[in-house]
């Protein structure tokens, strides 16, 4: 009866009002969601509606082109502002000296069993209440579980409040940038930033922290060129060097604006607080009361000159505007050490624990997938009987360790539903074949889209080498696994004892086998990402003469880019188009590179002139402009678009065609002639029976056009086809 959350007030902003004032228009919620996603959002200084309208051209399009949308926005204008509901502050919670009841009203969310302060934050404090906020990191969870696998595989059972904080090879991870799925320091920025400082102790990792914020990264410049030893380090009074002798003579922290004023002017710790909140406020009146006390405070505490004491505090304002709390940044830096500490000696389990909290996130699934790539590590794929539910650390044959698929994790199978078969596989053993699976199938967890995920991820590669037969044969394995199940309930023994066994295995359904795209964008539909191979992966050297920015570092490639305008290239994954009121077409299109899927939005004449190109599975070259909507998001917007077939071809130095069956040579030749002439240099890998490789370079040059590598690949006897 002591404790209670606290209240908060949500009020109509520019987003939730579009979306509120969309749903009772009835307004399709597709189209309402793009509106709302064009207003900028930044949660440190969010802005209205009319601003969004009056910064945003394309937020203002769309107003122009459809009446509807007009009806929307200014009726959402009107509305904007406006208290919306009561919830509970997501952090907030206030411990009294006595029931709570004796002090403040209170509210009960029909959510939660805690009541609520009916006074907001601020409210509480005025009547003497004192507030905490307890902050849920799902960080957290993430070094629990990393430490649990690390025991697994181990047996070590670490305390992660116990890593070494001068640990070499942590800060040597860090000051090479290596820092994605590190906590807080992840973003292309802060990743630059750790570069440019060359982090090599804690202290550091905490400034990066708070510095790197909009106000704060004012300062950035001027703390390098001190720590680089670039500039001389200006205390601005003597005093004060070992108030911020941490932080090179930059203030950072409130806590040195607080210590400035009890070294300098005398101040007490409650008076410095004051000065503190008066700075971040900047009210002139306070301001005004807070410099007269400084400066009388200087002169009398240290007999500093009214001039010298009135500079420092207006440069002391300066840092206090943006100053970041100490405490707070120091327990960030703590959480973002033991990533790194984790990732640098632990990275198989860490990645794999990193892989389970984003499982229902496919877009981050895929950029953990990328940096496994990078840091040389595994990723094994799905398999029916050796996944868990969960991201899991596997042993190789060599010894070393690697990351085994999450069956949980593959798209329109459920949690539950593969717990149970897990649970099946480890009281029963493995399964033994398509059939053995079946017949031990819970049906009531498992349905034809569940079926044709595992199948076409390749979770079913281990029993059947061809997943088009399985998912061809989907409904027919159902119905055996629905049929067993119904005669093993009914208890039915043969007259011989039998083990019910009396349903014949069906006959798989034998379908066209999958081209190697066609395969891909299958596993892409059930993974989300592409897995085991991306379409693009064999067009590399030439995409990097082409000058194409890979979606992972587009955020670093607008950090140095002349402009935002980029070059891009992907498959298309999907495209959605939409009329405009005027009758314009524009559409959303998703595209996936081998780092991972991103959206970008064309307008009607580029859409005219390139709609042939934008069907599912069509490689495209972009030329596209980014600008970033909010600290989370970019947007892309299309200006070009063309074919990356002929764009790549016109590239390709080197072709190398892999074969495996004499007979299939005749043919190779056949589709290099059609070609004829021209100046790509073409070699054949021969893979022979007995495991040896022979390479024999075909002489001449050979014209490598369009349709050439897909003609190949379809020859009999060809593997992989590698253009260079």
């Amino acid at each position: 009866d002591c404790v209670a959350q606290i209240i908060t007030f949500g009020k109509l902003q520019a987003r939730a009002v579009v979306r509120d004032v969309g749903r009772v228009l009835q307004m399709p919620y597709g189209q309402v969601d793009k509106i709302a996603k064009l207003v900028p959002q930044n949660p440190a200084n969010p802005i209205s509606l009319e601003e969004a309208l009056s910064s945003e051209p394309m937020l203002r399009d769309a107003r122009d082109a459809d009446d509807q949308v007009r009806k929307l926005l200014d009726i959402a204008l009107q509305l904007e502002g406006l208290y919306r509901h009561a919830s509970t502050h997501a952090a907030g919670v206030v411990i009294g000296d006595k029931p709570l009841d004796q002090i403040v009203p209170l509210y009960r969310d029909p959510g939660s069993v805690v009541p609520a302060t009916q006074f907001n934050m601020k409210d509480v404090e005025k009547i003497g209440l004192v507030k905490f906020d307890f902050l849920g990191l799902k960080t957290l969870d993430v070094i629990q579980e990393a430490i649990r696998l690390i025991k697994q595989t181990t047996g070590l059972e670490l305390d992660p409040l116990k890593f070494p904080l001068d640990d070499k090879d942590t800060y040597k991870l860090l000051a090479k940038g290596e820092c994605a799925a590190v906590f807080q320091l992840e973003s292309a920025g802060m990743r630059d930033l750790c570069r440019q400082m060359e982090v090599e102790n804690f202290e550091e990792i905490s400034a990066i922290v708070a510095l790197f914020r909009p106000g704060p990264m004012e300062n950035i410049p001027k703390y390098l060129a001190n720590l680089k030893g670039e500039e001389q380090i200006d205390y601005m009074h003597p005093l004060l060097e070992p108030v911020t002798k941490d932080t090179y003579g930059v203030m950072i922290y409130q806590e040195q604006v607080m210590q400035a004023a009890q070294v300098l002017a005398g101040y007490t710790l409650g008076g410095a607080d004051l000065l503190r909140r008066a700075m971040g406020k900047k009210i002139k009146e306070e301001m005004d009361a807070q410099r007269n006390i400084f400066v009388e405070g200087c002169a009398k505490t240290n007999n500093i000159k009214p001039e010298l004491a009135t500079s420092i505090f207006d440069q002391i304002e300066k840092f206090a505007g943006y100053g970041f709390n100490r405490a707070h940044s120091a327990a960030y830096a703590l959480i973002a050490f033991q990533t790194a500490y984790l990732k640098a000696h632990y990275p198989v389990e860490f990645m794999a624990a990193t892989m389970t909290q984003e499982m229902s996130v496919t877009d981050k699934l895929a950029m953990i997938r990328q940096e496994i790539q990078r840091m040389g590590l595994v990723l094994l794929p799905p398999d029916i009987n050796k996944s868990l539910p969960r991201f899991s650390v596997e042993q190789l044959p060599d010894g070393a360790k690697a990351v085994r698929y999450a069956l949980a994790a593959l798209k329109g199978v459920g949690e539950e539903a593969m717990k149970r078969i897990v649970a099946e596989r480890d009281e029963n053993g493995p399964f033994k074949g398509m059939h053995d699976f079946c017949r031990r199938l819970d049906t009531k967890a498992v349905n034809k889209r569940t079926m044709e995920s595992l199948s076409a991820s390749g979770a079913f590669d281990s029993f059947h080498p061809s997943r088009a037969d399985l998912c061809a044969s989907s409904e027919i394995l159902l119905r055996y696994a629905a049929a067993h199940a119904e005669e093993k309930a009914s208890a039915q023994v043969s007259l011989f004892g039998g083990n019910n066994e009396s349903l014949p295995a069906p006959e798989l359904v034998k379908a066209d086998k999958w081209e190697p795209l066609e395969l891909l964008r299958h596993e892409f539909d059930a993974v989300g990402f592409y897995l085991s191979a991306h379409p693009l992966d064999n067009m590399a050297s030439q995409l990097d003469r082409l000058k194409v920015v890979p979606s992972s570092q587009v955020e670093q490639a607008l950090l140095t880019a002349p402009t935002n305008r980029l070059r891009m290239a992907g498959i298309v994954v999907r495209k959605q188009e939409r009329t405009s009121q005027k009758g314009n077409r524009f559409a959303f299109v998703q595209v996936s590179d081998p780092y991972g899927v991103f959206e970008m939005m064309v307008f009607s004449e580029t859409l005219n002139a390139s709609r042939e190109l934008l069907d599912a599975g069509t490689p495209i070259l972009l030329s596209v402009e980014v600008d970033r909507k909010n600290e989370d998001e970019l947007r892309y917007l299309a200006h070009s678009i063309e074919p990356l077939t002929s764009a790549v071809q016109s590239m390709t130095r080197r072709i190398t065609i892999e074969v495996d069956r004499p007979e299939a040579v005749s043919r190779v030749k056949a589709v290099l002639m059609e070609g004829g002439h021209g100046r790509v240099q073409a070699e054949l890998l021969i893979r022979t029976a007995d495991t040896q490789t022979s390479v024999i370079e075909l002489p001449g040059g050979w014209g490598v056009v369009e349709g050439t590598g897909k003609a190949l690949r379809s020859i009999p006897g060809v593997g992989e086809v590698i253009e260079k």
